[in-house]
């Protein structure tokens, strides 16, 4: 359906800033231990939330044990350590080749199993490794991938243009472009393995960054069947180990990435088996989101969503103070504050027409987990859920005069967010870095890529006072100083103003969506679209 032309302005309540800045230096002191989740800190900080949110006037909005009501919703994890890894190995006609595990390669597995093995498994080069039938796309057409190894090409087909303008949106990343996506689509395909060619640029960082992050421990939801959906393997080759593999194949790395570039393009048999085998170290543990909810007076069954992440770091590397506390004040106490704050402010200005849910989530840290288990097990059904905002890590400053949107224009909540700009007196600024996929890297995107349009904003940096020079030093003092370190922590001197001007935005935009009849779609040829329109065509069936 189209968004409403004209936008309901009624006077919106005032942002308490006491209860912003109690919230933020509550959720970020040293009793708190930097909110890691699973350790003695979770159930302080459980209890904090749940007590803002009372006081704030929501309901619990999940059931639990004999359908009493309850705030919180588990999350069981599962963490997998790799160990004990061969290298790979490729061979072929009279042929051998080896490359060494973490310099050379990196490889884990999505399966809950001791042990992880790929044996003689044939290699197909599949491009970009997409499948995008709203875009005529298919780089495994005509091949069945079961018991074989997809070799894959990292970003999009048009990630090298200067403009947005290509059939994946150009410079901007898509979902597409995602090494989630790859590996996500390389099962679906029915692949044994998976390996992504690293290349710096389109990877937007360098070979260390995959070695770094493929190392340690990697951290999942827990599913029924124990991930035997996934891969045996997912991985990523050096392009130097790329290229001698497809020179043993007889191919050339830069002539098949050209022709992956094209539409038509159709996987390459190389005639080459991989091999690899590493073991797991398994261990399951369990935390939880909070769920809050303002009942809807006349549509209760349609929500609206606002998401922020509860967790933090704990205890990291101490600086030089000796302070070893990741407090995660601005990364995202001032989130979960926001909620809070929201929450007063809906219930001062009575009940919405549709219900709002207000959710706290845990693991964001350890891969957007705490989400990803709502959206896959959500308590309000996603396709009565109309859409929403959320909130991740607040910086602190004076007002400014524009808004930068995560992702762009994607949806037509676009045109609730411009309504809510144009009442608030804010231009749009362009988001920097959309080469870099941000959209699809916090929690917002567990319910995008399940359909719900949601928007991921940030506040831009032309001050009211000082300009965009001003604006990009706090943007700049944060990030290179203060981000995931110690020194994140509350200031009794912050000038929060800034955050109270995001409050107030990502209130006016939730009580319109509240408050209205619309439901937002994503734009036509958007890689969530086609899951929308069935979600939405199944509900009206209901």
């Amino acid at each position: 359906m189209p968004v409403s032309a004209s936008f309901a302005a009624p006077a919106v309540p005032p942002v308490d800033e006491a209860l912003l800045r109690e919230t933020i230096r509550t959720l970020s002191s040293d009793a708190f231990e930097g909110r890691e989740p699973g350790t003695a800190a979770e159930p302080k900080t459980l209890d904090a939330i749940i007590a803002r949110f009372k006081a704030a006037g929501l309901k619990p909005g999940n059931k639990g044990p004999e359908g009493k009501p309850s705030w919180l919703q588990d999350v069981p994890t599962a963490t997998i350590t790799g160990g004990n890894r061969s290298p790979l190995v490729i061979t072929g006609d009279a042929l051998t080749l080896s490359f060494k595990p973490s310099s050379e390669f990196v490889a884990g597995s999505y399966r809950i199993t001791p042990h992880s093995e790929v044996k003689d498994s044939e290699l197909v080069f599949v491009g970009y490794g997409i499948s995008a039938p709203e875009l005529g796309w298919n780089d495994y057409a005509g091949i069945d991938m079961k018991g074989k190894t997809a070799v894959i090409l990292v970003n999009d087909p048009d990630y090298a243009m200067a403009t947005e303008e290509g059939l994946f949106r150009g410079r901007r990343m898509t979902y597409y472009g995602r090494w989630t996506y790859k590996f996500e689509e390389a099962a679906r395909q029915g692949a044994t393995a998976a390996l992504i060619v690293h290349d710096t640029f389109p990877s937007a960082y360098g070979w260390q960054v995959v070695e770094s992050s493929w190392s340690g421990a990697q951290h999942f939801v827990q599913s029924a069947n124990n991930g035997a959906d996934q891969t045996v393997a997912n991985g990523w080759v050096q392009k130097s180990v790329a290229e001698a593999i497809l020179k043993a194949a007889g191919k050339d790395l830069a002539a098949l990435t050209a022709a992956a570039g094209q539409k038509g393009f159709k996987p390459v048999a190389l005639g080459l088996k991989a091999s690899l085998s590493f073991d797991n170290t398994i261990e399951k543990a369990n935390s939880h989101n909070v769920i809050g909810i303002l009942p809807g007076k006349s549509r209760p069954n349609e929500f609206v969503l606002y998401s922020a992440h509860w967790d933090h770091l704990g205890h990291c590397k101490p600086d030089a103070t000796g302070d070893g506390i990741c407090n995660g004040a601005i990364d995202n106490a001032t989130g979960i504050a926001a909620l809070v704050a929201m929450a007063k402010m809906n219930r001062a200005a009575g009940p919405a027409a549709r219900s709002q849910v207000f959710l706290a989530v845990t693991l964001e840290e350890s891969g957007l987990l705490g989400s990803e288990y709502y959206a896959q097990n959500p308590v309000f059904p996603l396709a009565k859920t109309v859409g929403g905002v959320n909130i991740d890590a607040l910086y602190t400053g004076g007002s400014v005069k524009d808004v930068t949107v995560t992702g762009g224009d994607k949806s037509e909540l676009t045109a609730i967010l411009r309504k809510a700009e144009g009442a608030m007196g804010l231009a749009e600024a362009p988001e920097e870095g959309p080469e870099k996929g941000f959209y699809y890297r916090s929690d917002h995107f567990s319910f995008a890529k399940r359909g719900v349009p949601m928007l991921d904003l940030k506040r831009g940096t032309d001050l009211i006072v000082g300009g965009k020079a001003a604006g990009q030093a706090i943007t700049n003092d944060y990030e290179n100083l203060h981000y995931h370190q110690p020194s994140d922590e509350y200031q009794e001197s912050w000038d929060v103003s800034g955050m109270k001007q995001d409050v107030t935005l990502f209130y006016r935009i939730g009580r319109e969506l509240a408050n209205g009849t619309t439901w937002p779609n994503w734009h036509p040829g958007d890689e969530f679209r086609a899951i929308r329109d069935k979600s939405l065509a199944e509900a009206a069936g209901k």
